[in-house]
Order: structure tokens, then sequence, then C-alpha cells
């Protein structure tokens, strides 16, 4: 969708909701501008993905925050509007999620990506 119109509020708000509601939630934050996990966060931002040097091994505490609602947040991160490509960033994140093992299936209940709207340079159509 198009930038502006509300993607990461809504993201933010559905990851707190699903929270209080008592569910595991994974909240990814795919927007160079890390307006959905500041939101989650309280104003906090959390360190990034791409920012960080992995070894062979990724764990969950390298890269997960946890805010006060019980929400875990990653943030991928990547470059400022207009330059680089925040596909790779997502890439890597997923990647990098997989590796901690973030992503299996008895580990969280909801897991939302606030992606952007407009990743097309690293294989990326849509949200």
């Amino acid at each position: 969708g198009k930038g502006g119109i509300g993607k990461s509020t809504i993201a933010s708000n559905v990851s707190v909701a699903f929270a209080e509601r008592g569910e595991r939630v994974l909240h990814v934050g795919c927007d160079p501008k890390h307006d959905s996990t500041v939101a989650v966060m309280n104003g906090e931002m959390i360190p990034t993905v791409v920012n960080r040097d992995f070894g062979p091994v990724a764990v969950a505490s390298d890269i997960v925050r946890v805010s006060a609602s019980g929400v875990h947040c990653v943030e991928a991160g990547g470059p400022q509007a207009g330059v680089g490509c925040a596909g790779r960033g997502i890439s890597l994140t997923l990647e990098i999620l997989d590796r901690a093992a973030l992503l299996s299936a008895d580990r969280y209940d909801v897991v939302v990506f606030d992606l952007l709207g407009d990743v097309v340079c690293g294989g990326f159509a849509m949200p």
C-alpha cells in the first residue's frame, strides 16, 4: 500500500491487541523508519537486524526485544528512504528469523510483519 495510509499504525495496534488477549506475539518491523516497532516499544528504538554482525549462529536474544505489553519485537532496519534497497534488509531478516528458530510453529501464536508497500528490488511486490 501507499506510504502514509496507516499500515504501521494498524500493524502495531494489532500486535498489542493480540498480546492483551494473551496471545504470544512476534512483531517484525520491516520499515527503515522503524514506525511500528517504535510504537509497540513506547518510543524506544530497538537495534536492527541489518546493523548486527551475525556469526554462524543467530539466537533470539540477539534481536528480540519485549515491549511493556508483552509483544516480542524485531526490527529489520534498512537504508534511508530513496537510498539502497529495503528488500535486502527484509531478506536478511527472514534468514535470521529462520536461523534463530523464531518462526517455528510452537513459538508464537501470531506473527505480524509491518512491510513497506513498494519493495520490489528484493523480490517483494506487495505486503
